[in-house]
């Protein structure tokens, strides 16, 4: 019977002839393709830790006296919010592991993400017929971006709620309309009420939906556009070279996501993470120092502190401190990256289709404008935490503000120009590597 209705189903779907095809389809055999799936299976364990700790989270800023098994807070007048996080680390039966594992699996998610991105930058993957995806790619790490944040500030403790009295400032820093965003998003006038509810919602509802429905769509594109490859013997633009998905490829993949998971449950039972016991409650009147956040955002953290504090005021509008160093300055950074597959068409006249990928040496502008704008960001992520260097060093923390900020003008066009002259010299020589470049390739002028 159950043979009969297989056979009556694949007379009506096809689903046989389907699945071999898909079965057999070919994806290229190289380690840097498997950090879309690392991000991917990084996304799966967020979702199943994420489920378990949501029967135990209480998204509430209602104040209760801590009873609990922490006993340095006992007797101490906490949220809801705050008290459930206590609890799931102290008292439920695996929370802190399932915790810990959750903010591992968050850190690595954008990790990947963001190196996937750079993999897909200085190799030229986002050329025609994939800038759909580079864009998809692109909104998914704002959103990991976002979703991070977004949990991060969940606990309701000191240092979570530093972060959202930045926020909040942040938003309220945007000409006109900074006020009455400020007062959506957050339900009032901060420390507001609503804030952790709402932010419940978008961490466990609104974001993982989108996430997965553009995974899906950035998925479907690559199944149906084919994957990039790097250049070799017998590959060429109408082909792939690689291992059948079923079951070579198949079987790496599994062994990935088992892998991925041991080493997230590894740090998640070892490796101590957002302690927010030690944190305290959150206290309007009060304030972590030295405090920095998770590293994905110490760029904007960096960025916030190294800007001068300089204002504009006209025509009955001001345009305060904090908009310049974090709205400015993301929106100028994403904007780029959104426009970069267009620009650099329009700019070299390259339209054609593009399969097969490209060293970082066959286009050494674009290599060189990365690398700065690597260097760029990486000082100011360094910057987030000139109040820790300054206690370690014992220099006073404006010495090394206004180092940084001389480092942030010099770094990365030095940097650029560096690797400018490198892949200039690689390209032309074609010598096999860095060491093999002799030092004469790099006094020549460029060839055009």
């Amino acid at each position: 019977m159950i043979k009969r209705l297989t056979q009556w189903i694949d007379d009506r779907l096809g689903a046989s002839s389907f699945a071999k095809q898909a079965l057999n389809k070919v994806f290229p055999d190289h380690w840097s393709f498997l950090l879309g799936e690392l991000a991917l299976y990084c996304f799966l364990i967020l979702v199943l830790t994420g489920v378990f700790l949501s029967f135990f989270f209480d998204p509430s800023v209602s104040e209760s006296v801590y009873r609990g098994e922490y006993e340095p807070l006992n007797g101490v007048h906490v949220s809801n919010a705050y008290k459930s996080v206590l609890d799931l680390s102290f008292e439920v039966r695996a929370g802190l592991v399932m915790r810990q594992m959750h903010h591992w699996a968050a850190l690595i998610f954008i990790a990947a993400m963001f190196v996937h991105m750079l993999r897909i930058f200085f190799t030229g993957a986002f050329r025609r017929p994939r800038e759909i995806n580079w864009l998809i790619g692109l909104t998914l790490l704002i959103l990991g971006l976002l979703n991070g944040f977004s949990g991060y500030s969940l606990p309701d403790d000191l240092l979570s709620g530093t972060g959202l009295r930045i926020a909040y400032s942040v938003v309220l820093s945007i000409p006109v309309i900074g006020t009455w965003m400020a007062f959506l998003v957050f339900g009032g006038e901060f420390p507001a009420e609503q804030i952790i509810e709402r932010l419940f919602v978008v961490h466990i509802f609104i974001v993982p939906v989108a996430i997965a429905g553009l995974m899906t769509a950035h998925l479907a594109i690559v199944w149906r556009q084919k994957h990039t490859q790097f250049p070799g013997p017998g590959r060429t633009e109408g082909n792939v070279v690689g291992e059948k998905l079923w079951p070579t490829y198949m079987t790496k993949s599994m062994a990935l996501f088992f892998g991925v998971s041991a080493v997230v449950a590894i740090l998640g039972g070892l490796v101590q993470i957002n302690p927010v016991w030690l944190y305290g409650p959150f206290r309007a009147e009060q304030i972590p120092s030295p405090a920095q956040p998770d590293w994905y955002l110490g760029w904007l953290e960096g960025a916030l502190r190294l800007f001068p504090p300089w204002e504009i005021r006209a025509f009955g509008f001001e345009l305060p401190n904090p908009f310049y160093p974090a709205i400015l300055l993301p929106g100028i950074t994403f904007n780029l990256l959104y426009l970069w597959p267009f620009l650099e068409a329009k700019l070299t006249g390259d339209r054609e289709p593009h399969h097969l990928l490209e060293r970082a040496r066959d286009h050494p502008v674009r290599t060189a404008l990365g690398i700065a704008g690597l260097a760029f960001y990486l000082v100011l992520f360094a910057a987030a935490s000139n109040d820790l260097l300054s206690k370690w060093l014992k220099i006073p923390v404006e010495s090394i503000t206004n180092a940084y900020r001389v480092l942030l003008l010099v770094f990365p066009p030095v940097a650029g120009l560096i690797t400018y002259r490198l892949m200039d010299a690689l390209r032309r020589t074609g010598a096999e590597g860095l060491m093999h470049l002799p030092l004469s390739a790099l006094t020549r002028r460029t060839q055009e």
